[in-house]
Parts: C-alpha cells; sequence; structure tokens
C-alpha cells in the first residue's frame, strides 16, 4: 500500500477493499492493513483479483474518487467513476496539445531529455561497477556524445528535429549496448538493435521486456485519465498506444534495458531458452517468458527514491507516478512535465 500525493496505490494481490465510515480499509486474509480517510482522495488504484465491497464502490463514485483496477501484472482491466468530472476536461486537453507542435515538442523533448540521460547513466553505471571488464574508453565516449545531445536536444526546435537527434543518440548508445553484457557472450552477441521480428537472443529479450513495460504504462495512463493512443511525440495510429511508447523513452535504459542485461549477466537465462524459425525470427521458450515475467515482477518490488518526489517508491510505481505528474502538467499544475531522471 503507497499513498502518492492524491492517490492511494494498493499493490498487494491479495488485498480486500472497504468502508468504514469514511475511512478505506485494506485487508488481507481478514486483517486490516491500513485505512484512509476518503477525503483525503481522488484516485484508488488496485493491483488485485480480489476487489472492493459495494459499499466503498458507491462512496467512491459518489465522492468522484475514481476507481480503477488491474491485474498483478500491471495489466488495465476497468475503471469506475462518478459522475462526469475533470477526465474529459483532462482528455479533451490532451487531444488539443497533441495537435499543437509547439506545446507537444516541450513534453516530447522532456521525455527525449529523460531517456538520453538515463542512457548514459547506464553507461556510466558499467565503467564505474565493472572497469576491468568493459572498454572504458570506448563507453566514455559514448557517454561525452550523449551528454552533448542533452544540450542539442533541449535547443531542438521542431518534432523532425528531436526526432533527429533522439535517432543518433540511441543509435550511440546501442553501438556499445555489446559491452555491458559481461557473460555468456558467445550465445548473447549484441551488434545492434532489430525488431518484427528480432533476429537474435538480446533482441528477442529487449522486444519482450519492453511490451511488459509499454503495458504497465499504458495502463498507467488510463488510470489518470489519460487516452494511451493519443501521443505528443509518436504520431497517432490505429491500434498503437502513442503516448504510452512517448512516456516509454525515459524508462528502457533504465528498467528495460538494465533488467535484461541482469537476466543474461546473471545467467537466469541461456541460449537453451531461445529458438530461431527459418525466417530468422528468434523466439523466447514459454519456460524463459515465465522466467522472466517472475523476475520482472521481482524487479518492479524493488525500493527506489523517485528523484522529482524524493520518495521512497517500488520501481514498479514509476509508471503510474509519471502519469500523474503529466496530467499534472496538461491540468498546468506543473509548468512542465518533469521526466523520470535516474542516477
Amino acid at each position: 500500500m503507497k499513498k502518492l500525493l492524491n492517490t492511494l496505490y494498493v499493490t498487494s494481490p491479495d488485498s480486500y477493499l472497504s468502508l468504514d465510515g469514511e475511512n478505506v480499509v485494506i485487508l488481507e486474509n481478514e486483517k486490516e492493513l491500513g485505512r484512509i480517510p476518503l477525503h483525503n482522495l481522488e484516485e484508488i488504484v488496485s493491483f488485485g483479483y480480489r476487489g472492493v465491497s459495494p459499499a466503498l464502490m458507491g462512496s467512491c463514485a459518489g465522492r468522484n474518487i475514481n476507481l480503477c483496477f488491474l491485474t498483478p501484472q500491471g495489466k488495465f482491466l476497468a475503471r469506475v467513476t462518478g459522475g462526469t468530472r475533470g477526465n474529459v476536461f483532462l482528455r479533451k486537453r490532451q487531444y488539443a496539445v497533441s495537435e499543437q507542435e509547439d506545446t507537444s515538442l516541450g513534453i516530447a523533448r522532456n521525455c527525449i531529455l529523460g531517456k538520453i540521460y538515463n542512457s548514459r547513466w547506464v553507461l556510466e553505471r558499467a565503467t564505474r561497477d565493472h572497469r576491468l571488464q568493459v572498454d572504458v574508453d570506448r563507453l566514455k565516449r559514448a557517454s561525452v556524445y550523449l551528454q552533448n545531445s542533452l544540450s542539442a536536444v533541449r535547443n531542438s526546435r521542431s518534432m523532425e528535429q528531436l526526432r533527429g537527434y533522439e535517432g543518433e543518440a540511441a543509435s550511440v548508445y546501442f553501438g556499445v549496448f555489446d559491452q555491458l553484457i559481461l557473460q555468456q557472450k558467445k550465445d548473447f552477441s549484441f551488434s545492434g538493435r532489430n525488431r518484427r521480428p528480432p533476429l537474435d537472443n538480446v533482441n528477442a529479450m529487449l522486444s519482450f521486456v519492453y511490451t511488459l513495460l509499454t503495458n504497465s504504462v499504458a495502463a498507467a495512463l488510463e488510470t489518470v485519465g489519460l487516452d494511451p493512443y493519443v501521443g505528443f511525440m509518436h504520431t497517432d495510429r490505429p491500434g498503437r498506444v502513442s503516448l504510452a511508447l512517448d512516456l516509454l523513452e525515459e524508462l528502457r535504459p533504465v528498467l528495460a534495458d538494465r533488467f535484461v542485461l541482469t537476466m543474461i549477466n546473471k545467467k537466469m537465462v541461456t541460449a537453451k531458452d531461445f529458438t530461431a524459425k527459418e525466417d530468422g525470427a528468434v523466439l523466447l521458450s514459454d519456460d524463459a517468458r515465465k522466467r522472466l515475467l517472475t523476475e520482472w515482477q521481482n524487479k518492479k518490488k524493488e525500493i527506489i527514491t523517485h528523484p522529482y518526489l524524493n520518495e521512497k517508491v517500488e520501481w514498479g510505481m514509476i509508471p503510474f507516478i509519471q502519469a500523474m505528474l503529466l496530467a499534472r502538467h496538461l491540468r498546468d499544475d506543473l509548468d512542465e512535465y518533469p521526466p523520470f531522471f535516474w542516477k
């Protein structure tokens, strides 16, 4: 259970929520884990299957407190709301901003600043922690390039220009990504990013974990009332969660890429977990996917300090916090969208 700003996140899959007077009560195995006054809340997000009492559901609807349900893995299930209020205005604002390149550019620029900043610190961590196993000079050159890219991104004046800087930075980052693979080099060599289909073991893992993270970000956007399909940098396309892909950018290096590297370097996956098809596509085995899902859930439970809120939270809460901050920016509660800067 975690309360952030005016949102209560209930992360235990076995928790049941009930109403006691003017309080929401969190129960697990008939034991009370905590209670919070309803008047302090704007939203409740539950990651579990046990559900909510009808009394609490009715009270939330009457008070216009959003009640969101997700699976323990973070997949969005449903949202219960009362009378139409802020969400419709928030989405109208989102749609309006998506049509204004100057305003969209400001949000997109911050997302890419977060991505490049975090990519750089993934490389810096490797040079600090594994100096004897990596080509330090090569990683430092890439890090300097990414550092210089931050200034270029800040000064970008069009979406096309921003995409160009982002693409060049990603090429430099993935150009040294193979250096970060410290074990099983023969079976997990990496020469560049490829997808649809992935053509090697590393890309197969990256694609799978990026999908998991995209689902989490899309669910997070739903919980705050934003439309995950209408983005600012990624253009609208039927069936594509463009806004989720925007917010995904800054989280890829620190959440997805580092997770994949950990799985490889700790030998939690091996070459036996992959099969190659006739067309060259490389697929994860069912057992490997289950193992990745288990470890992904464990990763999301690790505690960090959020750099903007300066609060201790689980890694799995980061997409929800960033979605909340974006919604606050669109409501003009924040002057700009604060990206997630990891170090």
